[in-house]
C-alpha cells in the first residue's frame, strides 16, 4: 500500500488548469516506472495556512512500484519540476505538490528521508478526505488512530470538498 497526495493551485502553460495538471501528473509517474493502481476523486481545498492564494485542487492516489522510498520521493519531486515547481517558501502557490504520504506500514527513523508517514498527513483534509476513499480501514502505523478518527480530529477551518 503506496499512497501520494496530489496538489496544485497555479495553472501551467502546458498542461491548463489544476486539475488538469494533476491528471498529467499521474499519467507521467505512470510513463516513469510506478503503476497508479487507483486514484481519489479531486476536491477543492483551501490553502493551508490560510492565506490569499487560489484553492488547490487535491487528490490522492495508490501506486504499485518496486521503487524504494527515497527514489520514489526523488522520481516524484522529477514530475514536479518537469511541471514547472520550483522550491522556494514553504506553504506558497504551485504548478504542482506531490507528496509521499505512506509507503506500505513504514515508519521512519528519527532524522530519515523520506519521513514516514507523511508527517502532516493526519492534519489535512485535503489529504485524508480522499485517502478515505481508497484506505477507510487504513490505521496511522504510529499513532493507531484510524482514517476516520483523524477526520473527526481536522481543524473547523479547513475547508475540501469534492469537485464535481
Amino acid at each position: 500500500m503506496i499512497f501520494i497526495g496530489l496538489g496544485a493551485n497555479l495553472p501551467t502553460a502546458r498542461f491548463g488548469a489544476p486539475v488538469d495538471a494533476c491528471a498529467a501528473a499521474l499519467r507521467a509517474i505512470g510513463a516513469a516506472g510506478p503503476r497508479v493502481a487507483r486514484r481519489s476523486r479531486w476536491y477543492r481545498s483551501a490553502p493551508v495556512p490560510p492565506s490569499g492564494q487560489p484553492w488547490f485542487v487535491n487528490g490522492v492516489a495508490a501506486l504499485e512500484t518496486d521503487l524504494a522510498p527515497a527514489a520514489l520521493l526523488a522520481l516524484l519531486h522529477g514530475v514536479e519540476r518537469a511541471f514547472g515547481r520550483v522550491r522556494r517558501q514553504r506553504n506558497e502557490a504551485r504548478t504542482l505538490d506531490l507528496d509521499l504520504l505512506i509507503y506500505h506500514e513504514m515508519v521512519s527513523a528519527p532524522g530519515a528521508v523520506p519521513v514516514l508517514p507523511h508527517p502532516r498527513l493526519a492534519e489535512r483534509a485535503f489529504v485524508i478526505l480522499p485517502l478515505s476513499e481508497l484506505a477507510p480501514d487504513w490505521r496511522h502505523p504510529a499513532s493507531g488512530l484510524g482514517v476516520a478518527e483523524m477526520i473527526a480530529r481536522l481543524p473547523p477551518e479547513q475547508a475540501a470538498e469534492p469537485l464535481a
